[in-house]
Parts: structure tokens; sequence; C-alpha cells
């Protein structure tokens, strides 16, 4: 495949023209890197230099809790941007630690060329605006959606807030202890409704592990 029709699968490209992209590939240094299945691309805490864009395989995504009382582990697939958001604004390190969950293929731009972009190209520009500006009025709405009814819909909100991408597979290493503490419930009422979540099929529970096959389920 074609180095400018690997970029136009990501957002941040839809819209240029077939001259634009030309020069994007022309004009921008650009970085390829590949990794082996179980190599660490970034950690946790590591400064953002480079904007990363997986064209091909998966990654696992581990995010921990500031008090280490929980940790999620996700895969997302190509094509996906490693956090863009981390390039810019108050904390420019990467929150989450991405390995290689198969083998993978990036394209990489550093900071200084995406500020090239930034300047000469419009649609970039607007694109990652547009991409910004998109998940800042998601989080702004959070904090006014209705008020979860039951414990059953409290537990799914919890689920959906801890994660990267709002659907496939999730595995969260969690005591129920600590999800109560979260939920301000008691560990019985925690361990009766995930018990039931079981029952439905919708997740699996292990000793401190609870498998989600399918996030997304948990709306159903």
């Amino acid at each position: 495949m074609e180095i400018y029709d690997q970029l136009l699968r990501f957002p941040l490209f839809q819209g240029m023209s077939h001259a634009d992209l030309m020069e994007v590939v022309t004009h921008t240094k650009l970085g390829f890197l590949k990794l082996a299945a179980g190599k660490c691309l970034v950690k946790e805490g590591e400064s953002c230099t480079h904007m990363t864009f997986l064209t091909h395989g998966s990654l696992q995504c581990e995010t921990i809790s500031d008090d280490g009382g929980c940790r999620v582990v996700e895969s997302v697939k190509a094509p996906y941007i490693v956090q863009p958001d981390r390039l810019f604004g108050l904390s420019q390190r990467y929150s989450s630690t991405f390995k290689a969950d198969s083998a993978c293929n990036f394209i990489t731009i550093d900071k200084q060329e995406v500020m090239l972009l930034l300047e000469t190209q419009l649609v970039f520009r607007l694109n990652l605006l547009n991409i910004m500006a998109t998940d800042s009025q998601r989080m702004h709405r959070r904090a006014w959606r209705t008020a979860p009814k039951s414990l059953r819909e409290r537990l799914v909100r919890y689920f959906f807030a801890r994660c990267l991408y709002p659907a496939g597979p999730k595995t969260f290493y969690v005591l129920m202890k600590q999800i109560a503490d979260d939920l301000n419930d008691s560990r019985l009422d925690i361990s009766h409704a995930l018990n039931d979540m079981q029952r439905d099929q919708q997740l699996s529970l292990h000793r401190g592990r609870i498998e989600i096959p399918l996030l997304e389920r948990l709306l159903m």
C-alpha cells in the first residue's frame, strides 16, 4: 500500500486533496518503525515527542489508576493514532503503556514536523482541532449525563470511564473491595451485581480479575 493510501486511513489526513497528500509525503520527514509481538512501544510517563500512527497490527494498552488499585488492559487495532492529545497541552507524557500485541508497523512524525504541518496544511490543522474539540466536548458532557438508576448501571459507567476505546475486549485487574470503595458501596452489593452480570454472560469473574469479552455488550 502506498504511503498516501496509508495516511488516508487516519482522520487527520481525510479530506486532503491528492496534491496536498503528495506534498505531505514529499516534504515531511516520516519515520517508519516495526515492532515484534510483545515489544514495548511507549511506557506510561514517557515524554510524547512524536505523533505515532499504527498502520498494521494491534497494540495492547495498559492503564493504571493513580492509587494502583485498578489496572485495565485493552486492545486497539490499526488504523490507530497513539494518544495524539499528549503531544500538546498541560501533560505532554503518555498516560498509558502500549505494547505490540502482534507484529506492528508504524509511521511516526516528530513534533516539529507536526507543527510545520499545522502551519502549512489547513485540512490537517482543522482535522486536529476537530478531534480535540470533540474529545473536550465529550468530557464536558460526562458530568451532565443522567445519573445511573441502579448499581448495575453504575458498574457499567465505571468500566466505560476507565477505557481508552469504548468497545472490544477488556481485562480489569481490580478487587471487588476497590470497586466498592470507588463507588461508595458495599463489597457484598458489588459482588451480587457482578455475579448477575456474569450470569447474563456480559463478563466473567476471576480472582482479582474481571474479563469483559465485548465492552459494548454491557449496554444491552
